[in-house]
């Protein structure tokens, strides 16, 4: 019995521990935001848009970037449509950006993201910006990335906001989770002058570190946390600037949300698969910015809801496999493993709820929808994350090739800037 004591205890201090590196980490976003004053424009950008099957909302993005409080002769808009069966091509021309069609077969953003810097590397730019076509831009949002790119950063990530933040609980959930990486990772992160990393969209490298790369060569299914591993191991710098805002539409199908999730689950095993063994010997140097940012990139691979999993499985086998003793042995194994395994989920539920609340009353004014809706999804913000425990369970055992996410152009509750 002491030994299923010991075995719970040191699951439940895995758990603990992961969990309070992130508290501790969130308490940093009290601090008042970095200022870095006005810069004059002299960044030259690309910006880069895939784009497949995108001729609903590609419009919409375009007219935001063509609105940019930025010199319009120091950026080119680019969209890259691939395999695609619309009028994404003619629709993009038609609002005004660059058409570079990928004519290679592809697989992923980052397949896309190398064909199109191997045709543009010769252009002079000093930088790139990624945006999903679905996205729409603060007028700010150039002029702000690039005050903050003059701090020296190899790369920036950005405010990401939602389009149709209370679609429904699904929306909803996404929605929280990113203002939540926001306000409680990414900005402390900068704060305290470990790397941030990037999220899919809305991030801006500079051009340099491309051509240091030979293009770019991330192409798991999570390319952009591949890329910010890279980035830490290599002792590149990652920033994030709150004033560049994006609003970005999140599924609203459980069908898509899972083949998305799933994409992003097996993406993480594979990065912590081809990365931890680098990432632990970055940060067992001397005590560093780069070493943190090493360890902060090792607890955000690390397979944490994998942990959370296996303290379950593990009290239920124990609670199982005792049926058949004498009594007196069930009834204490019961008493260990089973109030073990209910204040598990409990406060795995509580602190998702906790983690939802604060976002929500941090952000309060960012999330323009009616009061009585904030309430709501907060409650259903922890049934959104725990149903990651299927998908992670299958992308543990699963194929998983990368899947379009189909958009049909909402505008459903623009944020303002942050």
């Amino acid at each position: 019995m002491s030994l299923l004591t010991a075995a719970a205890a040191l699951l439940g201090a895995g758990i603990t521990l992961w969990g309070s590196y992130y508290l501790l980490v969130g308490l940093m976003s009290w601090r008042r935001p970095m200022e870095y004053g006005r810069h004059p424009a002299s960044t030259r950008f690309a910006v880069l848009v895939p784009a497949r099957n995108e001729e609903l909302v590609v419009g919409s993005l375009i007219n935001t970037l063509l609105m940019q409080d930025y010199p319009p002769e120091l950026y080119d808009i680019w969209v890259i449509p691939n395999q695609c069966t619309d009028h994404t091509a003619l629709a993009a021309r038609r609002f005004g950006a660059h058409v570079l069609e990928c004519t290679v077969p592809v697989k992923s953003k980052g397949e896309v993201l190398r064909f199109a810097w191997e045709r543009l590397s010769r252009r002079g730019y000093d930088a790139v910006c990624v945006f999903d076509a679905d996205n729409l831009v603060d007028a700010n949002f150039v002029a702000e990335m690039n005050r903050t790119f003059d701090q020296g950063y190899d790369a920036v990530t950005c405010y990401r906001n939602s389009k149709n933040f209370a679609a429904n609980w699904i929306s909803t959930g996404y929605s929280i989770w990113f203002l939540r990486e926001a306000r409680f990772l990414n900005f402390p992160r900068t704060l305290l002058g470990t790397n941030c990393h990037v999220s899919g969209t809305g991030f801006l490298v500079s051009a340099r570190v491309i051509e240091d790369n030979g293009g770019w060569p991330f192409h798991l299914l999570t390319e952009d946390i591949q890329f910010s591993v890279d980035c830490a191991i290599k002792g590149r710098r990652i920033g994030y600037c709150d004033k560049a805002v994006i609003y970005d539409e999140q599924p609203t199908a459980f069908r898509q949300s899972w083949d998305q999730r799933l994409r992003w689950s097996k993406g993480f095993y594979q990065v912590n698969a081809n990365y931890s063994g680098d990432l632990v010997r970055g940060f067992c140097q001397k005590p560093s910015w780069k070493s943190w940012s090493c360890y902060d990139m090792f607890m955000t691979v690390a397979p944490g809801m994998l942990l959370t999993l296996v303290t379950i499985a593990f009290n239920l086998v124990v609670c199982l496999a005792c049926w058949g003793q004498p009594s007196y042995i069930v009834r204490e194994i019961l008493s260990v493993s089973g109030s073990f395994l209910l204040s598990t989920v409990a406060s795995f539920y509580l602190g998702l709820l906790l983690y939802g609340i604060l976002t929500v009353l941090c952000e309060w004014d960012q999330i323009q929808i009616p009061t009585g809706k904030k309430f709501l999804y907060v409650f259903t913000f922890p049934l959104f994350m725990f149903t990651y425990i299927p998908i992670s369970l299958a992308a543990l055992v699963k194929k998983v090739e990368w899947k379009p996410i189909y958009h049909t152009g909402s505008r459903q509750s623009l944020g303002k800037a942050a």
